[in-house]
């Protein structure tokens, strides 16, 4: 767990209210692990002379449940250059079940392979006696200028030990899971999390958000409306002159919303990171995923011809876009609040730096400490 101050700490005007961990495990049930592969700390890990600096993360949606039970969900890419398994099943069925997992552009596989084997094994008999099929989401984003992306080194074992590693708390961001190997605006980028309180009618719901933050071009930094990157140009990465990133965006909550409404929220997480300023690159997969935990129940093959959905009142949603767009935009600052310098992967020497956060609090105007 970092011990660096997350951006609400550090005093940057962030609106709304977040959960009591200001993370997307504010959401009853939900659970979140990562493993990272780290050269530095390993040093069998490296071929070929580059380092190795990636990781996987693991959600699950209803934690260790052992009854296969559906989160209905939506899904939206902002820019498609970027791959989501089961996303097309997402948009048409509204539901998904198992684990999400988020890592680099060459780990798909393993990470699909240790979803499916975990399905497998957690739902036994239910998955065999009626011939289910397993459709998990896996994410990702390009790691290669800080990792040995080609040499393969997330493999099933990696995969399944971030989803045995899923718990509710705290989660750990910054060169965490699947953002080890990150890079945010060019500066250290990686896993990020928030979370939002929604009052509607009495009731008290939690929005959450994760990010896995490698986007973005320094100049567009935007912080609570400021513009810093222009003024935060040391330690470029010179070489950056389009933007050739990623940012994956899960967003939970435990608000009961139907799958048509869960596409529109997911479809508010661009304006999450819009408001950080990227305006989503050609090179950039800006793909995003929101699933609800409200309206419990069988799967579809299991349950009889009728089903019922307690839904929110579409004139009640403003709220709710709200907190997603509030929880993204932080979720990102706390992606680069935590992380911490790391070399490029490659023979050209060179550093990617984490943010300075004094200097970043001296551009907004905030007082140092």
């Amino acid at each position: 767990m970092t011990t660096k101050s997350r951006a609400r700490d550090l005093g940057i005007p962030l609106p709304g209210t977040p959960g009591a961990l200001n993370a997307i495990t504010d959401v009853p049930g939900v659970e979140v692990g990562g493993v990272e592969l780290l050269s530095s700390q390993d040093p069998s890990l490296a071929s070929r002379g580059i380092q190795v600096q990636t990781g996987v993360t693991a959600i699950l949606p209803r934690g260790r449940d052992p009854k296969p039970k559906p989160v209905w969900a939506g899904q939206f890419s902002l820019n498609g250059n970027g791959e989501m398994t089961g996303s097309h099943w997402v948009r048409d069925g509204g539901w998904l079940a198992g684990p999400i997992m988020i890592s680099n552009s060459h780990a798909i596989g393993p990470c699909h392979t240790a979803a499916v084997r975990w399905m497998i094994e957690t739902y036994g008999a239910t998955w065999e006696d009626n011939h289910l099929w397993a459709m998990p989401v896996v994410a990702e984003t390009y790691d290669g200028v800080l990792n040995d992306i080609n040499g393969l080194h997330v493999t099933e074992v990696h995969a399944r030990a971030a989803i045995d590693a899923a718990r509710p708390g705290p989660v750990r961001e910054g060169n965490s899971g699947g953002g080890a190997g990150m890079i945010c605006y060019e500066f250290k980028g990686g896993t990020g999390t928030s979370s939002r309180v929604v009052d509607i009618d009495g009731q008290r719901f939690t929005m959450g958000a994760l990010v896995q933050a490698n986007h973005g071009l320094r100049p567009w930094l935007t912080v609570a409306g400021t513009r810093v990157g222009e003024v935060m140009t040391e330690d470029r990465i010179l070489d950056m002159v389009t933007e050739r990133g990623s940012i994956i965006v899960i967003l939970g909550t435990d608000l009961p919303l139907s799958p048509g409404q869960l596409e529109r929220l997911a479809r508010r997480a661009a304006i999450g990171i819009g408001r950080g300023g990227t305006p989503g690159g050609n090179n950039s997969g800006d793909i995003f995923l929101a699933f609800s935990t409200a309206n419990e129940m069988p799967l579809p093959q299991l349950s009889g011809p009728w089903r019922q959905m307690t839904v929110l009142n579409d004139e009640e949603l403003d709220p709710v876009y709200l907190a997603a767009v509030e929880a993204v935009e932080e979720a990102v600052l706390n992606a680069l609040c935590a992380a911490d310098d790391t070399p490029l992967a490659r023979s050209a020497a060179g550093i990617c730096r984490a943010i300075d956060t004094q200097q970043l609090k001296r551009t907004l105007g905030l007082s140092e400490g």
